[in-house]
């Protein structure tokens, strides 16, 4: 049985981008690959918007890697971090800062958008705001806008991981105040699983810790990558695979594949509205719509039926989400056809006419 991915990672890629995954391995400590990683940096800090002197680290790790290494680098032990913490990985946040003995303080999050995040919170005490742009466990896109503008006013670092969003939401480090911006290589940018970025504006360049680690220290990475090169072995075919899709979205593909992520997700979101579903967030992004079973159905249970009997693979949540929601991405290398495949399958699974 074919399988139709629906995950936020991995996502449906390009047979151009597997293609250069599946290439020999070539060495990497010459001027060929430095041209590589330095290209991959003007690119990307171009398709964010980084403001005049950012930088682009690589990192050969998951996006909470990159999280992990954003929390030692960038947080005080001396001062407080504010969390936003609405769901799974705002908790890892959270959870980084503990293990590494940052003070913070978590602002919980259920039913907002944080467009009211000044009367929410006030900024007094803290330095510094960790933020999912997009809450993945519960698919909830936060207002970067008024985020952002919240720690403009109140001068503090504001940290982003914008993992679920990038290339399917607008993303602009400029306009939403963004300090450090975190990306990895298996959400919409389609690539293999093992390639994490951090872009660094000069301010948090400048507010960057001693160094507190070997293989996470940012100014290894920021020295290393003035020639084009990383302190260790970098995931070396990711970011040729990255090299290459980075190309097609400054050459005017980005816009694009935002728009067409916000048209799957609306034709999905208006196609199953006959089907005993509900939206279980109501400021979802494009990148991901999130589901709730109306007619007493457990969620985990619609999961597995749909891969089992349709070859359509969803994802499920955990602990007390686990009979409640499922999610159904709309990242990667697909379209309305593609679609079209898990809206069949689910009008029959319910037995919905379409």
């Amino acid at each position: 049985m074919s399988r139709y991915l629906f995950t936020p990672g991995p996502v449906p890629m390009q047979q151009d981008i597997c293609d250069i995954g599946g290439e020999q391995t070539p060495y990497f400590r010459n001027d060929w690959f430095s041209q590589v990683v330095k290209e991959c940096e003007t690119n990307l800090l171009d398709c964010v918007n980084a403001p005049e002197g950012s930088r682009a680290i690589f990192l050969t790790a998951s996006g909470t890697g990159a999280m992990e290494a954003s929390v030692i680098n960038l947080l005080k032990a001396d001062q407080k971090t504010l969390v936003v913490n609405g769901g799974s990985f705002g908790q890892r946040f959270a959870d980084l800062c503990d293990i590494h003995h940052k003070p913070y303080q978590s602002l919980h999050v259920a039913d907002s958008d944080l467009s009211d995040i000044a009367d929410q919170c006030t900024a007094d005490s803290f330095c510094t705001l960790l933020i999912n742009a997009h809450e993945t466990s519960v698919g909830r896109l936060y207002n970067l806008q008024a985020v952002g503008q919240f720690c403009r006013e109140n001068g503090l670092l504001n940290i982003v991981d914008g993992i679920s969003m990038f290339v399917t939401d607008p993303l602009d480090m400029t306009e939403f105040n963004i300090d450090a911006l975190i990306i990895s290589s298996h959400k919409a940018l389609g690539l293999h699983a093992g390639l994490s970025m951090v872009i660094l504006s000069p301010r948090a360049i400048e507010a960057l810790n001693e160094r507190c680690s070997m293989y996470f220290d940012f100014h290894s990475y920021l020295n290393d990558g003035e020639r084009g090169q990383t302190p260790f072995t970098p995931a070396i075919n990711i970011l040729m695979q990255l090299q290459h899709r980075l190309r097609q979205l400054v050459d005017g593909g980005l816009a694009k594949e935002v728009e067409r992520a916000k048209e799957i997700a609306h034709y999905f979101r208006e196609q199953i509205s006959p089907l005993p579903l509900g939206f279980y967030s109501q400021y979802m992004p494009n990148a991901m719509t999130t589901l709730s079973p109306l007619d007493g159905r457990s969620a985990a249970q619609v999961v597995l039926d749909m891969e089992q009997n349709y070859g359509m693979v969803l994802t499920p949540n955990g602990g007390e989400l686990r009979d409640k929601v499922f999610r159904v991405s709309h990242m990667g290398c697909m379209d309305i056809r593609y679609t079209d495949q898990l809206l069949d399958a689910l009008f029959d699974y319910y037995g919905a006419e379409r």
